[in-house]
């Protein structure tokens, strides 16, 4: 009786990505970049590419340099010297990956390389990275022992956008003896990192130390766990549409402040999944049980005329009568006095924050303009401005108030002076002084932010 052969480890992985061939996103992609550390993983990853014909004219593989390691001038050596081997494009790119406030170094390496990484993708352009099935156990494993809600417990999608294209993972699914079976048979040389056995970080200490021995009881841990991970990430997706819903029946589109009173006609725990939801609208991180508690109970709760601050991932939430505002350190207020430059148009007030003077036929007149010297402050206190029309000085104080403008907003609104007189606040108001209404006579000032 003839025996049935048994596949080889490397079969199943090389499956792994013909599977991924077929997706029509990698097969319409201009650029294919690979993540590549010279790792036993992203090795493999790059050797399965660079074998499948149609695919290898596409392929650069790029090694991110983090500079925390002696030995990354050499492993990038390495990894030039097997992309030419191999006959692919290479590209070397150095980061600063040290660890912020409330970072982990691992985490502080992983956003500095996908920092590096995502400007390089255009449209229709992906990168494909080499996490494999026990990459993904360790996240959800890590995202369990820290209390995570379904978002942390989906684990790693194995497509996301990234940049202007995709990231996709295409060994997700790969059990990690696969791929060493398949590095054997292919007598791949790649490097051994030896912080991997560093048991101070968290991962390494489960990979290391913990889950082979889960591994002895439940050998298919990996599997079951990844097959949990795609539950939750269902049972997200659709928490998400619902989430939106809510979030699009409070959230007010001019300006994407919460309306306090819509807030509260939802359940509590309604309330903190769209508070959720609303962070991950402007790209924040998911904030813990407690931020969302602390916005809730200090901030959403507190009485009308009260000013209650939560900061979190360097930004404050706030209210201001029935809004709830969520800030970038931008929007909280500048200082120093600073020059318009004759001629020029614009003045950048903030890394993200710019006026103009454009043309109109209602505004400052151009003559005045460009015949003063122009310089902008900002609010000390004490304020005052004639307006068109009316009679005797406003106070900008009442001014602001009247107008609803948050107090933190105050602060930052510039005040435009010609020769030393009060002339604009701002793109609000123009003094009665230098107001002039005269096609193509006069300069509007209008404000805008770079990159919202």
């Amino acid at each position: 009786m003839k025996t049935k052969p048994q596949p080889h480890a490397s079969d199943n992985c090389l499956k792994g990505l013909q599977k991924l061939t077929h997706n029509p996103q990698l097969l319409a992609a201009q650029n294919i970049f690979i993540a590549y550390s010279g790792g036993l993983d992203s090795h493999v990853l790059l050797h399965l590419c660079a074998s499948i014909e149609h695919l290898k004219p596409k392929i650069t593989a790029a090694y991110v340099n983090h500079g925390l390691q002696v030995e990354a001038e050499s492993w990038g050596k390495h990894c030039e010297q097997v992309c030419r081997d191999l006959g692919v494009n290479f590209l070397s790119l150095t980061v600063h990956a040290h660890a912020t406030s409330g970072e982990s170094p691992e985490e502080a390496a992983r956003n500095a390389r996908y920092a590096a990484l995502k400007p390089l993708l255009a449209q229709d352009d992906v990168l494909l990275v080499a996490q494999h099935a026990e990459d993904q156990l360790e996240t959800v494993l890590l995202q369990l022992f820290r209390g995570s809600g379904l978002k942390g417990l989906s684990g790693m999608p194995e497509s996301m956008a990234f940049g202007g294209g995709r990231l996709i993972r295409p060994l997700l699914d790969i059990p990690k003896a696969e791929i060493v079976g398949y590095a054997k048979a292919h007598k791949l040389d790649w490097i051994e990192d030896p912080s991997n056995q560093h048991a101070h970080f968290d991962r390494n200490f489960l990979r290391n130390n913990i889950i082979p021995k889960l591994k002895q009881r439940w050998s298919a841990l990996d599997r079951t766990v990844s097959r949990s991970a795609k539950h939750c990430a269902e049972a997200q997706d659709l928490l998400d549409l619902v989430a939106d819903d809510w979030l699009s029946k409070v959230r007010n589109t001019c300006d994407n402040t919460l309306s306090i009173k819509q807030l509260q006609s939802y359940s509590l725990v309604q309330q903190a999944l769209i508070i959720r939801q609303w962070f991950q609208y402007f790209g924040l991180k998911m904030p813990s049980q407690v931020i969302v508690q602390r916005i809730l109970g200090e901030v959403v709760a507190a009485r009308g005329d009260a000013n209650p601050v939560v900061l979190t991932q360097g930004c404050s939430v706030r209210r201001y009568r029935n809004a709830l505002y969520c800030l970038k350190p931008s929007q909280n207020g500048l200082g120093d006095e600073l020059i318009w430059v004759a001629g020029k148009s614009l003045l950048r007030i903030a890394d993200d924050v710019i006026y103009q003077a454009e043309a109109s036929s209602v505004g400052i007149s151009c003559e005045r303009w460009r015949n003063s010297s122009v310089t902008v402050n900002f609010r000390s206190g004490g304020e005052t401005i004639e307006l068109p029309g009316c009679k005797g000085h406003h106070d900008l104080k009442k001014l602001y108030q009247e107008a609803g403008i948050p107090p933190w907003e105050r602060a930052a609104i510039p005040l435009i002076y010609l020769d030393g007189k009060l002339a604009a606040v701002g793109e609000h108001w123009i003094s009665a002084e230098f107001y002039c209404e005269m096609d193509n006579a006069c300069f509007r000032i209008n404000r805008s932010i770079s990159g919202s």
